[in-house]
């Protein structure tokens, strides 16, 4: 069968599918292109750039299967996907671990002023002083809103740190880690660091905002490496300015590639920024390659 690999994956994943006996184009079409290409193809599988939209889904009068290499699924129209038979596969779990690193390195990077200290000394400056007062992460109290794959990973770290960690998920009623679940409300009131591994939904929208800030405790640290727009970027701004956050670790943003408008928060010194790279790593990506590629084939037999 022919399988449209949009956004590209490791090469270990094409070839697993054309070991498999499938045909593999790796291209990545323009929306217009895709309209009028779709219909050639009984697969597609992207990543986060391609959209897969109702017009895409009924022009691939062939899709059975729509595969996303990763975890959320916001670019695809899930719903109409499958009211129309089309299977929806992603891969949860293959790249948690790289997002779970990513995490705890914003909460290092922070609590120890690694993201200004470096510029400053690029600039010959010796700034020992201003940055003498770091935070050690063993003994605070980490919140964590999602314990799915990534959570889970997050926790663990954070647990062998010695962290205490709490956990709000409206899933999730037992865990076997050393994990407190609980409320939202005490997350947000009990932790010195919360940090989001949640999807976006677009009718929820952001899930912090002014009323939730209001909510932390006076200096608390703050790390998204989940999706952009579960956290009000606005109002993580005005909590930065007026000290309720102290720091922020954002991997992920309401707009990507960020616009001017973003400026000033991408600029905020006491702000850790990267380029949506939580799942972007070596090993992640061999896993998501293998992973999606199997589960396409299990899927089109």
């Amino acid at each position: 069968m022919n399988i449209l690999v949009s956004d590209g994956i490791e090469d270990i994943g094409k070839k697993i599918l054309t070991e498999a006996g499938h045909n593999v184009v790796d291209k990545k079409f323009t929306p217009e292109e895709l309209l009028k290409e779709i219909p050639n193809y009984d697969a597609i599988i992207v990543r986060s750039a391609t959209k897969v939209t109702k017009e895409v889904i009924d022009a691939g009068k062939n899709l059975k299967v729509i595969a996303r290499g990763g975890v959320g699924l916001d670019n695809i129209d899930v719903a109409y996907a499958e009211s129309k038979g089309i299977k929806v596969l992603n891969t949860p779990g293959a790249s948690a671990i790289s997002v779970a690193e990513l995490a705890i390195a914003h909460m290092f990077a922070l609590c120890r002023f690694l993201h200004v200290s470096t510029s400053e000394m690029r600039n010959l400056k010796w700034p020992k002083k201003e940055y003498s007062k770091g935070i050690e992460l063993t003994g605070k109290t980490l919140g964590i809103f999602g314990l799915g794959n990534i959570g889970r990973e997050v926790a663990k770290r954070a647990i062998g740190l010695g962290m205490k960690v709490i956990a709000y998920d409206p899933i999730v009623k037992q865990t076997d880690l050393q994990v407190k679940l609980t409320s939202q409300e005490e997350v947000l009131t009990q932790s010195d660091i919360i940090t989001l591994h949640i999807p976006y939904d677009k009718k929820v929208g952001a899930v912090i905002t002014k009323k939730e800030f209001d909510m932390m405790k006076k200096g608390v640290i703050l790390i998204n490496c989940a999706r952009g727009g579960v956290i009000s970027e606005k109002d993580l701004l005005e909590a930065l300015k007026s000290g309720k956050v102290a720091a922020a670790g954002i991997d992920v943003f309401e707009n990507e590639p960020p616009t001017e408008a973003q400026k000033e928060l991408l600029n905020h010194p006491n702000v850790s920024a990267t380029p949506h790279i939580g799942a972007s790593t070596v090993e992640a990506q061999e896993r998501v390659g293998e992973e999606i590629a199997q589960k396409v084939i299990n899927a089109l037999k």
